[in-house]
């Protein structure tokens, strides 16, 4: 359904409700709408234009008071044709480029930053998706911390660096971990990592390496700090705001249910990694999609892209289905562009 099909009465009545229920979570009545500025109807008028709009699926009575909520359709609706975004202030905007700033720091601690402050400002739960690093590899080393422990460094052509903590095998003479350091670093130069990871697994395999079973072993488990399962990391800040306007036990469930969505994170990674052919903000809402259709939420996210403008990952929020998307969306937007500048 099209906005343009709704007349300029069941439009105006439309708006009031969404708008009403956006602000309050409760629902609007007919005595609220006729209150409203512009509507100049009786109040059985606003109850047959409220029958027909839910007749048309746009809105429903969720008990047996008289009044009305937007569905997940009417939501959509209204945030396709209907929402008018605001714009941040001179001040908003200082404090998100004042927060995200990133000299000095890791990529990784701008975007937590980044994520915690949208979190806070948009007083839901936060979220960036972090790409693997794709630059090659300028330089690998383990450093013995206790023992059976070392941390591996890994420098980045762009100048990222990146630490894991591994655990060594027990008996591993310090002379292994240089050997280990050494033959990675030869066969990472001018390499991504997945492209060196590809090379040395290959090696290993076929028992050409020549490394001791022992440091075959560190190499392998330092591949596999960063492998993974091929997907990009996922941070997610701010939870507990999203208890912060409860009001009910059904709301309770829904929350709960959306921690454990957000506990596993493998399908919400898939989600965001499909908002990467985004232009600019993409919503979801409700059961829009497979992964929140019993949480009750939506999704408001952005791609941002690094200096040659290719798309690297995703940041915004999630809330409940009736969060503020006139204050979110630009929020969402102007942080995504920052953290571009920055990378």
């Amino acid at each position: 359904m099209q906005i343009e099909t709704l007349n300029n009465r069941s439009r105006a009545i439309f708006r009031t409700i969404v708008e009403g229920y956006l602000d309050s979570g409760d629902p609007v009545g007919s005595r609220t709408i006729s209150r409203a500025p512009g509507i100049d109807l009786s109040a059985a008028s606003i109850r047959n234009v409220m029958s027909d709009l839910e007749e048309s699926g746009l809105i429903y009575s969720p008990h047996t008071s008289a009044g009305r909520v937007p569905t997940e359709l009417g939501l959509r609706l209204f945030v396709d044709g209907l929402l008018e975004i605001g714009n941040l202030t001179e001040e908003e905007r200082s404090n998100i480029d004042l927060q995200c700033q990133g000299q000095g720091r890791r990529r990784e601690e701008v975007l937590e930053e980044a994520t915690n402050l949208l979190s806070g400002l948009c007083q839901c739960a936060g979220l960036v998706m972090v790409p693997k690093t794709e630059a090659p590899v300028k330089h690998l080393e383990f450093v013995p911390l206790s023992p059976g422990r070392a941390l591996v460094v890994v420098v980045s052509e762009d100048g990222g660096v990146e630490n894991r903590v591994i655990d060594l095998p027990a008996g591993l003479p310090a002379a292994s971990l240089v050997q280990a350091s050494n033959y990675l670093n030869s066969r990472f130069k001018n390499r991504t990592f997945e492209e060196a990871r590809r090379l040395i697994e290959q090696e290993l395999a076929q028992q050409k390496a020549e490394l001791d079973d022992l440091t075959a072993r560190v190499v392998e488990q330092g591949l596999a700090t960063w492998t993974g399962d091929g997907q990009p990391s996922l941070i997610v800040r701010g939870r507990g705001n999203l208890l912060d306007d409860v009001r009910a036990i059904e709301d309770l469930e829904r929350i709960r249910r959306l921690f454990d969505d957000l506990e596993t994170k493998k399908d919400l990674t898939k989600l965001l990694q499909s908002a990467h052919t985004a232009e600019g903000v993409k919503i979801f809402i409700g059961s829009e999609n497979n992964l929140f259709s019993l949480s009750g939420s939506s999704l408001v996210v952005s791609p941002y892209m690094k200096g040659d403008n290719k798309i690297v990952g995703v940041i915004g929020v999630i809330g409940p289905t009736r969060i503020n998307y006139a204050r979110i969306i630009p929020m969402v937007d102007y942080t995504a562009r920052v953290i571009g500048r920055l990378l």
